[in-house]
């Protein structure tokens, strides 16, 4: 029997802000240990953590991981797309602003609202919506087109921002195959487990083999990094996620969620020091509006998906 969901309240609010910060601020703090280890790595080695912690978490609840029940085959795919989605964000960092992979990573809804709207008849998009798609998509050029003219954003940060692009279209492509295989059914920590294996397997071998993890050196700052990516926002996080989208609207949540994106910014620019030019604020702000236009409450089932709600993946 499902359980009743109740509106978004003030603690749940409050609940949102933090997990928001949290999952905003990630970026800066992977840019900010870039110098002891290459952010490649990182990716690397927290999907290894988190998993290791699900893992335990799954087995302290009897909870086994059946791989006859249909779902190891998406969950390969979720897994091959998570890596990937991390692999662009990691080469991503290297060239472009922290707080530019924090918008243009959450351009993901868009794309998956796109991606649900061919494959699942249910999902199909309203006019508005299409209206929030190009919204978004202007956005996209603004941010691009605008920075381009104005001599602020060089050919390395534009690659760079194509990455964090790519990192975006790879996350959505992760909830399209969550939402239309057996993984919709199955336990979000089951799901999440399938990426975080399939993200460590395929990134630690890049990592070796283009040398990052080479030129090691665990500072306090490295350390910081990757149990702040690992255990807090990989695992803890993800369950207060969890937790939340048990008891409350995911409509409602959904809309807190695309505070992120902003704390990405603010935390780049107080901490890093990045640079925030008109164009890409302008820009910014358009992908955000033409997200909350796909992802409104009251519109069709693609606001839970598209937000990132979908079992065992919520954000990066």
């Amino acid at each position: 029997m499902s359980t009743l969901r109740r509106p978004v309240d003030g603690f749940a609010l409050a609940t949102m802000l933090l997990l928001c910060a949290l999952w905003g601020i990630q970026q800066v703090a992977i840019k900010l240990a870039a110098s002891d280890i290459p952010p490649l790595a990182q990716m690397a080695l927290r999907s290894g953590l988190a998993a290791l912690l699900v893992g335990l978490l799954c087995l302290l609840r009897g909870e086994r991981l059946d791989l006859r029940d249909g779902t190891w085959r998406p969950g390969l795919l979720s897994g091959v797309l998570f890596g990937a989605e991390f692999l662009f964000i990691g080469e991503g960092l290297r060239h472009t602003h922290a707080s530019h992979i924090a918008v243009f990573l959450y351009t993901a809804p868009v794309f998956t609202a796109l991606g649900l709207h061919w494959r699942i008849p249910s999902e199909r998009l309203r006019r508005v919506q299409w209206v929030g798609i190009l919204v978004a998509f202007a956005g996209i050029m603004l941010a691009f087109g605008g920075g381009w003219l104005q001599g602020g954003i060089t050919p390395r940060m534009l690659w760079g921002d194509t990455l964090g692009l790519l990192a975006g279209l790879s996350w959505s492509a992760t909830t399209v195959v969550v939402r239309g295989s057996s993984l919709s059914e199955a336990r979000p920590t089951h799901t999440l487990l399938y990426q975080l294996l399939g993200g460590f397997a395929l990134l630690l071998p890049i990592a070796l083999f283009t040398g990052q993890t080479g030129h090691l050196s665990m500072t306090g700052t490295a350390w910081a990094s990757l149990l702040f990516q690992g255990v807090i926002v990989s695992f803890a996080s993800y369950l207060v996620w969890f937790w939340l989208l048990r008891r409350y609207l995911a409509s409602g949540l959904s809309v807190f969620s695309f505070m992120t994106p902003v704390f990405g910014v603010t935390a780049g620019w107080l901490v890093l020091r990045e640079p925030v030019g008109l164009f890409f604020i302008l820009g910014a702000a358009l992908v955000l509006a033409g997200i909350l236009i796909v992802s409104a409450p009251g519109l069709p089932r693609t606001a839970a998906p598209a937000a990132g709600l979908r079992p065992g993946r919520l954000v990066p």
